[in-house]
């Protein structure tokens, strides 16, 4: 991969590994300190391309390739005024087409085809359907807001579930931590034998834990059990396959069977199959029965036309006189 470079200051990453590099609306890239020295009141025109530039558009490049990064600029704006939806159409190819032309427009600001006829034809198409850009952007803010709230809420549910877990946590900690003290006062001012006094923590616990388990809400961040369904699959009843050889129509005469290759000769002059090669499902009248099938399915038939058989029955007559 190329080298990340500015090619204002010719600064490299190699020399510099804190380079960082921003585009702008042109595509065109600066580090940031450049920026900080060309666009020091604000405003200015890129190196590269003499465009005026604003400071505070200047973002930082995310893709290596920064056509990359002037296309979803564009893209952004121009879906700002194109905004329909597919609802807004009365007919699917007439979205699609809708689709095509956006697409035509992003490709020919992002590479500089007809800029300017472009544009005039955005302004065109923004002044015949300001009504309904209007309308679909309040609509959009309006699907943004709730999607943010429900995402703020979920947010919100998640982190009261997740301080909830850690309070539950911190009870069981302290309760085990409090039944182990008192199990120890006991053993130390209990005149009673050690074991009978464990059994007798051990009982209390178990009890205490039964009733935590059956009074207490289930744990919102236990792992969700898999329920498994014991009935037996649905029976497919299939029909069982049934072969059958395979019939070449050949158009001469037919190959002989594959029983009667060793009589026939035709396996004096085929190879003799080793051991590994049977195991495998190898056999050499198998591979001569082949061979010969592909032979024979190349002959054809041929006999003389009629005229031609008479013809030749009279030259061979007049010969014979």
């Amino acid at each position: 991969m190329e080298e990340q470079c500015c090619p204002h200051c010719k600064t490299t990453k190699y020399r510099n590994p804190s380079l960082r590099l921003m585009v702008n609306i042109c595509g065109h890239t600066l580090c940031e300190s450049c920026v900080e020295l060309l666009f020091a009141r604000g405003a200015g025109n890129c190196p590269e391309c003499e465009i005026s530039l604003r400071k505070h558009a200047f973002r930082f490049q995310l893709f290596d390739d920064p056509l990359v990064d002037k296309e979803v600029d564009i893209r952004k704006k121009v879906l700002k005024t194109y905004n329909k939806r597919e609802e807004d159409f009365a007919t699917l190819r007439d979205f699609n087409d809708y689709l095509e032309e956006i697409e035509d427009v992003v490709y020919k600001l992002t590479r500089n085809v007809d800029v300017e006829t472009t544009k005039r034809k955005m302004e065109i198409y923004q002044r015949e359907n300001k009504d309904i850009i209007q309308k679909n952007r309040i609509r959009l803010s309006i699907e943004h807001g709730v999607l943010v709230e429900g995402l703020e809420e979920e947010r919100r549910g998640t982190e009261s579930r997740r301080l909830a877990f850690h309070e539950q946590e911190r009870h069981e900690r302290l309760e085990k931590h409090r039944q182990h003290q008192s199990l120890l006062d006991e053993l130390e001012a209990s005149q009673l034998p050690a074991g009978l006094l464990l059994t007798q923590h051990r009982t209390r616990q178990a009890q205490s834990d039964q009733q935590r388990a059956t009074f207490q809400k289930p744990n919102p961040l236990q792992a969700i059990k898999v329920q498994v369904c014991m009935q037996p699959p649905p029976r497919c009843e299939e029909v069982l396959f049934h072969y059958e050889p395979l019939v070449l129509e050949n158009f001469g005469p037919s190959a002989p069977e594959a029983k009667d290759l060793d009589h026939l000769g035709f396996l004096k002059q085929v190879r003799v199959a080793s051991a590994q090669e049977v195991g495998g499902g190898y056999s050499s009248s198998l591979a001569c029965h082949r061979a010969l099938q592909d032979a024979f399915s190349g002959l054809f038939w041929f006999s003389l036309p009629q005229s031609n058989t008479d013809m030749t029955k009279t030259e061979s007559n007049s010969g014979t006189d």
